[in-house]
């Protein structure tokens, strides 16, 4: 990764009000293509809000958001996945009565040049073929391989957000934003899903990831970018993050307790 290479995506000094509350205030980072960056923060910090605003689900009040040097103001979520940003939800958002097979078929026809139509009718048989195949190499992607026939429906939760996963990617993203991708999920479900991020990291594609498992989060970025009451307060590695006083306050608050638990989850953290 190239020290002068220009930032994949740019939060530019953005703002967001709702009348007269402030959910955003004079938000600016820098996403570097090709890192796994985390914003973390509070409950009500504003990162549900960033993430709406980068993908254009919300209209800032002020400031702009730039991917690979383009003004996303103005534009539909949908043209926004155009560019190659795409996201996931924090709630599955699969067809539970179709099988994972067809869900991920369905993610490739929304995107792919055939119409559903067409295809339907029989009249587009070669795209078919190749968007099945499209669709075998990302459930095998996600390690869903085996359950493509199973209803999308009757999977376990964290199976069910892996598809969602698969879903995004059939669009075939340069960056990806991951919304609460571990949220509900056991211990193993969630080293599943790390091992999957890495892989799409590796593969090329940037990751920006909103989460609350702070542990997840210290194991997996290479920086991350902390908010609170819709401001920027920290932005560094995991090593600072982690040991920053106003983080720490952020968290859990002023008291000497507080700062020594903090501390003590810090150590825990280094040493696994």
């Amino acid at each position: 990764m190239s020290a002068v290479e220009p930032p994949i995506l740019s939060v530019d000094h953005v703002g967001v009000r709702f009348g007269g509350l402030v959910a955003i205030a004079d938000l600016h980072f820098d996403v570097r293509p090709g890192e796994i960056l985390s914003l973390i923060g509070p409950n009500g910090a504003g990162k549900t809000t960033a993430f709406n605003v980068m993908t254009g689900f919300l209209k800032p009040s002020q400031g702009e958001v730039r991917f690979r040097g383009t003004s996303l103001k103005g534009l539909q979520p949908h043209e926004i996945v155009r560019l190659g940003l795409s996201r996931t939800f924090q709630r599955t958002s699969v067809f539970p009565d179709d099988t994972v097979f067809d869900n991920v078929m369905i993610g490739l026809h929304r995107h792919g040049p055939s119409r559903l139509l067409d295809t339907l009718i029989g009249r587009d048989k070669a795209s078919e073929k190749r968007l099945g195949e499209r669709a075998a190499e990302l459930l095998d992607w996600v390690g869903l391989s085996a359950r493509a026939k199973e209803k999308a429906g009757s999977l376990a939760y964290g199976e069910q957000r892996l598809v969602g996963v698969a879903l995004a990617l059939a669009t075939e993203p340069a960056m990806l934003l991951l919304d609460e991708p571990v949220s509900g999920m056991n211990a193993s479900e969630t080293h599943v899903f790390v091992q999957l991020i890495r892989q799409i990291r590796a593969r090329g594609i940037t990751i920006l990831l909103v989460e609350h498992d702070m542990p997840m989060v210290m194991e997996v970025s290479d920086r991350i970018v902390v908010l609170n009451y819709g401001r920027l307060i920290a932005e560094g590695p995991p090593a600072a993050i982690r040991t920053d006083p106003a983080v720490i306050e952020a968290y859990l608050g002023k008291g000497s307790a507080a700062r020594d638990a903090a501390r003590a989850a810090s150590a825990e953290t280094s040493d696994a």
